[in-house]
């Protein structure tokens, strides 16, 4: 049977591969000329950029099978055990790293010698992620708390909460821990210091996104018998359902669309989401990435953390970016809503210093080139309240699914939970599929 998924992002890309593996035939309708959605890169001289720092962890497992079957999981760099260097404000420098232990005891001594932190500070944070294993995240009541009111009522000092939990959740939910919703704070809290030890090994990307994701996919969506449509502008969806499709409208037995809230919401018809409207109480956050190509090298670490600075997490993009010379530097800014309307000028003036603090090797090194790329909705604003808006994947409408990390995966709005959701919505097309099947058999 016919399916039609609107949107190239990591989700309708996911959908339809799982799609096109149980058979069915897929048509891929993207308004860009690439696909791979919030994932990709440009040229800018003989750098190749990515819109942002995407990183993955460990037990992002959806979206490693996906590396695996886009052939692409050469192209990142995965830690062999969880090591992050934490730039204190002051000049100090603090190491995570796991031990060799089953969790949650592999992050003892990691906590135990984080010396950004006092003594006091470390066994109350032991303490607060101990809590964590008896919260909900499921719990409604999770969700109209946030996150860093809950650290502060388990004993965690404005400190601890900006050296050590704000690292985590800033990074992982685009959202300060005072405005982040409790709910998916505690996932990516637990998943990282109570699951499995590796769970919060970092992935990094090794070769830009547009190889990584966008080019991979199409290939292997055309080579599996499926179109893509670059360029189309797809109008509305309608009951039948139908695709309005750059003036025209196509039918399909089912359709999946894969696209940002705001997007979806004027595509799909009020019967099959009655609730359509609301998402725009989902909002959205923003993420700016200042770029600096250095004529020397200027860091040691793949990436390392920043506390107390606007400069969050420094990365070294030189392997993807393939500079012709010196290092290049990214510095991913989340939730960045006070740098995101500032000019180049101003973020220069404000980033070279504090890159200069934070690593001195590059205090005597020449600037060959800055600049910022800003992506005003990198997510939705994961904020309280905002998981009761998150639909699941099927409508009300027959033949017409959701999909897109701001759907109910169970996770934040990150490539696993965009991932997740399009095998979601590809299950139910299945069985959507199945029943019709049935049903035309009987008759």
């Amino acid at each position: 049977m016919s399916v039609a998924i609107v949107g190239g992002g990591l989700a309708g890309i996911s959908a339809a591969l799982a799609l096109q593996e149980a058979g069915h035939e897929v048509t891929l309708y993207e308004g860009r000329a690439w696909l791979g959605g919030a994932t990709h890169s440009f040229r800018r001289g003989d750098l190749w950029i990515d819109n942002g720092q995407h990183v993955f962890l460990k037990c992002c497992t959806a979206y490693r099978e996906l590396l695996r079957r886009l052939g692409t999981a050469g192209g990142t760099r995965l830690q062999d055990r969880f090591d992050v260097t934490v730039l204190g404000p002051d000049g100090r420098r603090g190491r995570l790293r796991r031990a060799a232990l089953p969790g949650p005891a592999h992050l003892v001594p990691a906590l135990a010698g984080y010396g950004l932190l006092s003594p006091a500070d470390r066994l109350r944070a032991f303490r607060a992620a101990l809590a964590l294993r008896f919260l909900d995240q499921r719990d409604p009541a999770a969700d109209s708390l946030s996150a860093g009111r809950w650290l502060a009522g388990h004993g965690q000092s404005e400190r601890a909460v900006r050296e050590l939990w704000g690292l985590l959740i800033t990074a992982s939910l685009n959202a300060d821990p005072e405005e982040a919703s409790l709910a998916p704070a505690a996932m990516v809290l637990r998943t990282a210091l109570l699951g499995r030890a590796d769970a919060a090994d970092i992935g990094v990307p090794t070769v830009p996104l547009r190889d990584l994701h966008g080019r991979a996919a199409l290939a292997a969506i055309r080579a599996g018998g499926g179109r893509v449509r670059l360029k189309a502008k797809v109008e509305a969806v309608e009951p039948g359902p139908k695709v309005l499709v750059d003036g025209a409208l196509e039918q399909a037995d089912a359709v999946v669309v894969a696209v940002p809230h705001r997007a979806a919401a004027t595509l799909v018809p009020e019967a099959a989401c009655p609730q359509r409207h609301a998402w725009t109480g989902l909002g959205s956050s923003p993420i700016i990435n200042v770029h600096v190509v250095y004529d020397r090298a200027v860091m040691a670490e793949p990436f390392a953390a920043a506390t107390g600075s606007p400069a969050q997490w420094i990365f070294d993009r030189t392997p993807a970016g393939g500079p012709a010379s010196g290092q290049y530097l990214a510095v991913s800014v989340s939730a960045a809503d006070r740098w995101a309307g500032l000019p180049a000028a101003e973020l220069r003036r404000l980033f070279l210093p504090e890159l200069a603090r934070l690593l001195p090797r590059a205090r005597g090194a020449r600037v060959d080139d800055f600049f910022v790329t800003r992506e005003r909705h990198a997510t939705f604003r994961q904020r309280p309240g905002t998981a009761a808006l998150r639909p699941p994947a099927a409508t009300r409408l027959p033949g017409i699914f959701l999909a897109g990390a701001w759907t109910d995966t169970g996770w934040p709005d990150t490539m696993e939970g965009a991932v997740r959701s399009g095998l979601t919505a590809a299950r139910e097309v299945r069985g959507h599929l199945r029943h019709r099947a049935r049903g035309v058999a009987a008759r």
